[in-house]
């Protein structure tokens, strides 16, 4: 009989509150590191999976840092102890950077997903990441887009999601949850290293917005997420419909991005560039051509990725020397 605590009943009632975000009957691939919250996550989908019938496996991603010795057979020792399938990847002379790892290991939990036939990979991130990951891109300049980060649930490819059922739990509730159960959490000296931006947001800056501002400044800047994730959503359909309308193979009519706000037209030029160009535009290639729709006839911009040039041809904005044209 397993021990029902307020975190299985907010999983549950997450889980059924209309996101859709893991349907009974599903496969479900866990990535564990080893630490709190995804310990804290897999033992909760484990014992809720009677419930839901769902059919789960641990996945763990091996960087083969100096700082990760031993881990690996730790997350292998609990999937034995909850009797559940565990599939290791192990990276290849891995950098060692936030960026790096990150991008290695949604490869790598894709791939095993892949292999395996899971159409579900699942994180333990929390309403705490959510908070920190806010401050992040914040303090790198992002949009909203950046700002909404760390969604409920995103497509990786067409056949796998990824989703984060706990992002309404808290990293302390995750840790009082590891030790009612005595899961044997690996605590990543990795976090307390001072040179990654995410630990002084966590460790510094966090705390001190507790202390001098709002106690409760994680569960605002995660709603403040969740509120603009919808906002992001609503802004790129309408920016799809708009594109559908002003491009014509490489070029964008200028009657029909003036008559929509602002807003949408960065969308939508956002949207085109990288249909056109090998690079991603940055935020200043996008305004230069945001500029064109009201500039006069002839006017242009150099400043494109793979020196594109952008120029005004009576309504339209031509978009020429495309990827070696």
């Amino acid at each position: 009989m397993t021990y029902w605590t307020p975190l299985h009943s907010k999983l549950h009632q997450t889980l059924r509150c209309g996101r859709s975000l893991l349907p009974p009957g599903a496969k479900i691939l866990v990535a564990v590191s080893g630490g709190q919250d995804s310990l804290c996550l897999g033992k909760l989908l484990l014992d809720l999976s009677s419930k839901w019938n769902w059919q789960i496996a641990i996945a763990h991603c091996d960087h083969q840092w100096s700082t990760d010795v031993g881990i690996a057979e730790r997350v292998s020792s609990v999937a034995r102890s909850w009797q559940l399938p565990y599939y290791l990847k192990v990276a290849n002379m891995l950098d060692e950077t936030e960026a790096a790892a990150r991008k290695w290991r949604y490869q790598a939990l894709v791939e095993i997903a892949r292999e395996r036939e899971f159409p579900y990979i699942v994180t333990g991130h929390t309403k705490s990441d959510r908070a920190e990951t806010f401050l992040y891109n914040l303090i790198r300049g992002a949009g909203a887009d950046g700002l909404a980060a760390l969604s409920w649930k995103r497509l990786l490819t067409d056949e796998i999601a990824l989703v984060r059922p706990i992002l309404n739990i808290y990293r302390y509730e995750t840790l009082e949850f590891c030790q009612q159960f005595d899961l044997p959490i690996w605590h990543d000296v990795v976090n307390e290293n001072n040179k990654y931006a995410r630990n002084r947001i966590r460790k510094d800056l966090i705390p001190y917005l507790q202390d001098n501002f709002n106690p409760q400044v994680e569960n605002s800047l995660a709603q403040t997420a969740e509120l603009l994730k919808a906002d992001v959503e609503y802004l790129e359909e309408k920016a799809q419909q708009l594109l559908q309308t002003a491009r014509s193979s490489n070029k964008l009519n200028r009657s029909e991005l003036r008559n929509a706000p602002l807003a949408i037209q960065r969308r939508a030029i956002r949207q085109f560039l990288p249909l056109v160009m090998s690079k991603q535009p940055n935020f200043g290639q996008i305004e230069a051509v945001v500029g064109l729709v009201t500039a006069p006839n002839k006017s242009r911009t150099s400043s494109l990725p793979g020196g594109a040039i952008a120029e005004v041809a009576g309504e339209w904005i031509v978009f020429k020397n495309l990827s070696g044209e």
